[in-house]
């Protein structure tokens, strides 16, 4: 993660905080209207302990909204349609 510096600028009292953390979001917010696959022990753990989980698709988030409200993911239903069938 990138620092976050704190500048004064000169002849004032003004903070100007500059902040060099990179841009992760996919910028369309679309990410944020899907239900998305994720391993059910990360839920749980997530659930539990606030920690971030990974979607199929990619996605990082701390789950917080009831999955059941909103369509499946596009891509987390293809890359999970596509690996070999196994233990649920």
């Amino acid at each position: 993660m990138g620092a976050v510096d704190t500048e004064v600028m000169p002849g004032t009292d003004t903070r100007q905080d500059t902040d060099v953390r990179p841009d992760l979001s996919f910028g369309d917010g679309d990410h944020e209207r899907f239900a998305h696959y994720v391993d059910k022990d990360k839920i749980v753990d997530s659930a539990v302990t606030g920690t971030p989980v990974v979607a199929l698709c990619g996605k990082v988030w701390v789950p917080s909204r009831d999955p059941k409200k909103f369509p499946v993911c596009p891509d987390c239903q293809r890359i999970y349609e596509s690996l070999p069938e196994g233990d649920d």
